[in-house]
């Protein structure tokens, strides 16, 4: 396991927001796609420069809380863009990042994946759960 690089476990070509999208489909994406992590890219979907995760969103858990219903819920979240609450500084690494390195990354910054860029470009995602699936291929 010690040779094994980023691009060997990646999700490649992963699901992602422009920056002037509404947090309404991120969280339906989020929901309906079971995932956690969403990077933003340009307008042309090239370039990283930005990443949502599903904490971003727990606005939406904290409006429940306050009693608003479902529909003020999304209203809310359709009032808001993407941009407006992703994280810019977004701790990346390339396919060819080891994942002994890159699980060293995700623990000491205490981040839950890794958006894979490769000359500026986004090329792929790994996420807490590509160590898990790669442990639970390998536990035969």
């Amino acid at each position: 396991m010690k040779d094994l690089k980023v691009r060997d476990v990646m999700s490649a070509d992963p699901t992602t927001l422009k920056r002037n999208d509404k947090l309404t489909l991120a969280d339906d994406i989020m929901r309906l796609g079971r995932v956690r992590h969403l990077p933003v890219v340009d307008d042309d979907g090239q370039l990283l420069v930005g990443l949502v995760t599903q904490r971003d969103l727990f606005r939406d858990a904290l409006a429940q809380a306050l009693g608003y219903g479902k529909h003020a819920q999304r209203k809310i979240l359709d009032t808001l863009s993407v941009k407006d609450v992703m994280t810019s500084d977004v701790v990346t690494a390339s396919p060819d990042t080891s994942l002994v390195e890159a699980a060293r990354l995700l623990t000491e910054r205490k981040i839950g994946c890794l958006p894979v860029v490769e000359n500026g470009r986004l090329v792929g995602i790994l996420t807490e759960g590509d160590f898990v699936a790669l442990i639970a291929r390998r536990g035969n």
